[in-house]
């Protein structure tokens, strides 16, 4: 299984940095692999972030949540590296990751992860 994603996020300019708002995106169809089953797992990842000179665009971030369709990962480690690669890219004021995970085994995982400046 792969450890790392292919796609390529883009950004553009915060069209009003000097003052702080917060973006928030809801993306429902998060799919990556279980490491020890190799069985799908599906999520729905929350983002939530205060600006800074960046913005994230979405159809790169779409690009790049799906490319983690053939990826084993625990939902741990996957949660805090899409974390990395967004705070590492915009360099964000704050950013919350949640990824709230589907029912596996009879359990609900959900794994909140965040970034202050």
């Amino acid at each position: 299984m792969s450890a790392s994603s292919t796609a390529v996020l883009e950004t553009f300019p915060n069209p009003a940095p000097e003052r702080d708002y917060t973006i928030e995106m809801r993306i429902p169809e998060f799919t990556c692999l279980c490491p020890k089953t190799g069985q799908p797992d599906f999520a729905t990842l929350e983002l939530s972030y205060i600006p800074d000179a960046l913005c994230v665009e979405l159809k790169s971030l779409k690009l790049y949540v799906w490319s983690f369709r053939d990826q084993g990962a625990f939902h741990e480690a996957i949660t805090n590296r899409i974390l990395e690669d967004l705070v590492t890219l915009l360099q964000p004021r704050f950013m919350r990751l949640s990824a709230i995970f589907n029912v596996r085994g009879g359990i609900y995982t959900t794994v909140t992860v965040e970034h202050r400046q």
